[in-house]
């Protein structure tokens, strides 16, 4: 073993990567069409540990419910979790080191179901432009990845639509010349 204390010798010039030279299932779960589900229900320094495995393909996730140590109910569905979260959330623990704690990080998936019943219904009451104002909101938080739509005021295309830089400007063309209706071209009044 070795005897050198303090900081690395040389740093990383790259984080590692678990798995870097495999090819990655999209359809396996945690892949981009199955992403592993949030961690619920237990404390900050837990979830940093489960969150360690997941980030350095230590992660394993279970194949079927696992027994509660509280109630003996099979109905513990996350990884790494020691009671369920109906006896988390009664007595105030941690799901998987079991320690009492004041912050549980996440939220039940009964909150998180009951809170979607009440949008469903507060969409279905409500009228459509105020329906469709709110879907537009939601859809907008989740898709802030999606490349940006180039905007109509771009200064490389001024001369191909309108033969002014600025709306204004056009305007203002247009105010000192007159309009054909009949062919849409711009002359000049005598």
């Amino acid at each position: 073993m070795s005897k050198r204390q303090g900081p690395p010798k040389h740093q990383n010039r790259y984080a590692w990567k678990p798995h870097a030279g495999q090819k990655i299932n999209e359809t396996e779960l945690g892949g981009r069409l199955r992403p592993f589900s949030d961690i619920t229900g237990v404390c900050p320094r837990c979830r940093d540990q489960i969150d360690w495995k997941r980030k350095y393909g230590k992660y394993k996730p279970l194949a079927e419910p696992a027994k509660c140590q509280k109630c003996g109910k099979r109905a513990v569905r996350q990884a790494y979790h020691n009671i369920c979260s109906g006896c988390s959330k009664d007595l105030d623990l941690c799901a998987k080191c079991c320690c009492h704690v004041d912050k549980i990080v996440g939220r039940d998936i009964s909150d998180v179901e009951t809170e979607q019943k009440e949008l469903e219904e507060a969409l279905k009451n409500a009228r459509e432009r105020d329906r469709r104002t709110l879907l537009r909101t939601i859809n907008k938080g989740k898709g802030a990845s999606e490349p940006a739509i180039p905007k109509i005021d771009d200064r490389r295309r001024a001369g191909d639509i309108f033969p002014a830089t600025s709306i204004d400007e056009y305007a203002g063309l247009t105010k000192e010349h007159g309009v054909d209706q009949d062919e849409d071209k711009v002359f000049i009044c005598d």
